[in-house]
């Protein structure tokens, strides 16, 4: 059987490479075609999966750092529909960001609530 960590990285792995997939899909405009049926379940596997990595992946002395990361990130993803300007690549970018950012932001609020919560005790 996996151990945490090992399982803990296979999440990460999988869910970037999910995100990446489905926002090239996206930027292609086969987000439903493509994938058929498949395209509306991206969103919870990628939060099922961010939600492991918010579990499994972030030890303590990872938290601060890995906090300001998911800030810049989503900060990033709240402005991607901006990136569709660019010819030829922004839906593609648009894409990956936004569904990067589905993928970390629970892995995001999971660390900020240990944070909290080790700050309470302290």
């Amino acid at each position: 059987m996996a151990s945490r960590p090992e399982i803990g990285a296979y999440a990460f792995l999988a869910g970037a490479i999910i995100a990446i997939i489905g926002g090239l899909l996206t930027g292609f405009g086969q987000d439903g075609g493509a994938l058929g049926g498949l395209a509306d379940w991206i969103p919870l596997i990628l939060i099922i999966l961010g939600v492991i990595v918010g579990l499994l992946n972030i030890a303590d002395r990872e938290i601060d750092r890995f906090l300001i990361a998911a800030i810049a990130l989503l900060a990033l993803a709240t402005t991607a529909g901006g990136l569709d300007v660019i010819p030829a690549v922004g839906p593609f970018l648009s894409g990956i960001v936004q569904n990067v950012a589905i993928f970390v932001a629970p892995a995001a609020l999971i660390t900020a609530l240990t944070l909290i919560s080790h700050l309470a005790r302290d």
